[in-house]
């Protein structure tokens, strides 16, 4: 690697765990740069995964208060993360590389679209308890599913599905959604190391510096107005969904 793309590497990384920790999307950032570093897709995709994993567990420490608040139903939702990411983790493994380079750009469109409607999406009124309880438990396992699968835009898709099935202010959906991706990372991770699809040198290069914009990014999230985070990151996935399309 050059010194330009390390440095391009560690920007990225530190990006993505910022964005990560703010509103979900930081894959775009690094399944983006390493694509420029010429690595496949699957080893891009698979790479990612840990990097973005330092950040996700720091993200997810900096939010343990408003976790400890809401521990019965993260529990539950916990448990159904680890199920889907592992399925959904088999599933990329099985595929090859140009088909899965040519499902990317609808992924990352999907994954955009949701965000950006996440908002208008709210329903108008509010279900039962157990309705609204088994309706998040399916929810979540087929995020978990996309999450193993194809890390971008995952917690983008959680923090609006996780909006419409189990309600509650944004930072508490956002410390459920940092939790959840903690554990979907983990699971993919042990899958993808046991594949041998992880490309170690640039995942050495950006892990550091995930971390660091994990914790970091919380930060800004507690003080930046949510419209323009919200905002900021449907920028970044419509960008790169162009990108994608584009390249294809």
């Amino acid at each position: 690697m050059t010194i330009t793309m390390i440095v391009l590497l560690a920007a990225a990384g530190f990006l993505s765990g910022a964005v990560n920790a703010i509103a979900g999307g930081g894959t775009f950032l690094t399944f983006g740069a390493m694509t420029l570093a010429g690595l496949p897709p699957i080893a891009a995709n698979a790479t990612s995964s840990i990097v973005q994993f330092p950040g996700y567990v720091t993200s997810t420490l900096a939010y343990r208060r408003e976790i400890a608040q809401h521990w019965r139903g993260v529990l539950v939702l916990g448990i159904v993360s680890v199920f889907g990411a592992l399925a959904g983790s088999l599933i990329l493994l099985s595929l090859d590389n140009p088909s899965f380079r040519a499902l990317v750009p609808w992924l990352l469109a999907a994954a955009t679209i949701i965000f950006a409607a996440g908002p208008s999406l709210k329903p108008k009124t509010t279900a039962e308890p157990g309705d609204r309880s088994v309706l998040s438990a399916i929810a979540q396992f087929l995020n978990a599913i996309y999450g193993g699968f194809f890390g971008a835009g995952m917690g983008i898709m959680m923090l609006a599905v996780l909006g419409l099935t189990t309600g509650g202010s944004y930072h508490h959906l956002n410390a459920m959604k940092n939790l959840f991706a903690t554990l979907i990372a983990a699971v993919a991770i042990i899958v993808f190391i046991s594949g041998g699809v992880v490309a170690w040198p640039q995942a050495l290069v950006m892990i550091p510096a995930g971390a660091l914009g994990g914790y970091c990014g919380v930060w800004v999230a507690r003080r930046a107005p949510q419209a323009v985070l919200r905002w900021c990151v449907v920028a970044v996935g419509a960008a790169l969904t162009v990108y994608y399309f584009v390249t294809v």
